[in-house]
C-alpha cells in the first residue's frame, strides 16, 4: 500500500509545488498532558506509555501518528518522500508529515489527537454512526482504544484484538483482548472491522482489505483515509 501512498503524495506535493520545501519534525516524546490533556481515565495507552505521538510541523500546520519508534527529524518534503520505510520511525515521519501538508493545504481538518473527556465523547458518538450506518452488526475491533471498547460492548457483539502484550489475555469491559493472531478469524466472522489508524504506520494495514466495511479510527490515518478514500472515524480530533 505504501507503494499506492508515495505516489498519491508525491503527485500532490507537485501539483502544490512543495517540493523544496523544509519540514520539520518534532518526535521527543510528549508528555501525557500534553498529548491527551488531562482525561478522567488514565488507561489510554498514551498514559501508560506503549505509545508516543509524532508530530510534524508545515508552515503552522501540524500533523500526527501514533507510534512506537520516535525520534527527531529535520528535512525537506523530497527527502521524506524518497526514504526508506522499512521501520516504524520512518513511517511514521512520513504520515506525520503527510498529516501536517494536507492540513496545510486544507484537505483535512483531523490532524491533533482529542485531549481531556473528548475520546469518550467520541466513543458515544461512534456507537451512533455504527447503528446508524450498520444497525447491530457483529464488531471485529483492531487496536484497544480503551473508551470506544466500553462504548461499543454493551451495544454489539464485539471481539477485539490488540498488540500490546499486556492487554493480550486480559478482560476488558466484558471482553477479552486476543492477541493480532485472532485478526483474521475475527474479519471472517465481523459484519464490519473497526481498525486502529496506527495500521498504516506499523505496516500491517494490508491485511484489513476485505470485501466487509473497514473503518479506520484516529487521527494517524486522516491523510491517507483522504488519497486513497478510505471510510473514516474521528469525531473529537482537532
Amino acid at each position: 500500500m505504501y507503494d499506492i501512498i508515495k505516489k498519491e503524495f508525491t503527485k500532490l506535493i507537485s501539483e502544490s509545488g512543495l517540493g523544496s520545501e523544509e519540514v520539520f519534525i518534532q518526535a521527543v516524546p510528549l508528555s501525557p498532558e500534553a498529548a491527551i490533556g488531562n482525561p478522567e481515565d488514565k488507561d489510554y495507552p498514551l498514559i501508560t506509555g506503549v505509545e508516543r505521538l509524532m508530530q510534524a510541523e508545515f508552515r503552522g500546520a501540524l500533523g500526527q501518528a501514533f507510534t512506537d519508534m520516535y525520534g527527531n527529524f529535520n528535512g525537506k518534503l523530497s527527502d521524506i518522500v524518497e526514504m526508506d520505510f522499512r521501520n516504524n520511525f520512518r513511517r511514521a515521519i512520513f504520515i506525520s508529515s503527510l498529516n501536517a501538508v494536507m492540513r496545510y493545504l486544507r484537505l483535512i481538518t483531523k490532524s491533533i489527537h482529542c485531549k481531556d473527556n473528548e475520546p469518550r465523547e467520541c466513543s458515544y458518538e461512534l456507537v451512533k454512526y455504527v447503528e446508524r450506518n450498520y444497525g447491530r452488526p457483529r464488531i471485529a475491533f483492531v487496536g484497544f482504544q480503551p473508551r470506544m471498547v466500553e462504548a461499543l460492548s454493551p451495544k454489539f457483539e464485539l471481539r477485539v484484538t490488540d498488540m500490546d502484550q499486556d492487554n493480550i489475555g486480559t478482560e476488558k469491559f466484558g471482553t477479552i483482548i486476543h492477541s493480532p493472531e485472532k485478526t483474521e478469524e475475527n474479519l471472517n466472522w465481523c459484519d464490519i472491522a473497526l481498525v486502529t489508524g496506527t495500521t498504516i504506520v506499523n505496516d500491517t494495514i494490508n491485511q484489513f482489505r476485505t470485501s466487509k466495511p473497514v473503518i479506520y479510527y484516529g487521527i494517524t490515518i486522516s491523510g491517507v483515509a483522504k488519497l486513497l478514500g478510505l471510510s473514516h472515524f474521528c469525531y473529537c480530533g482537532h
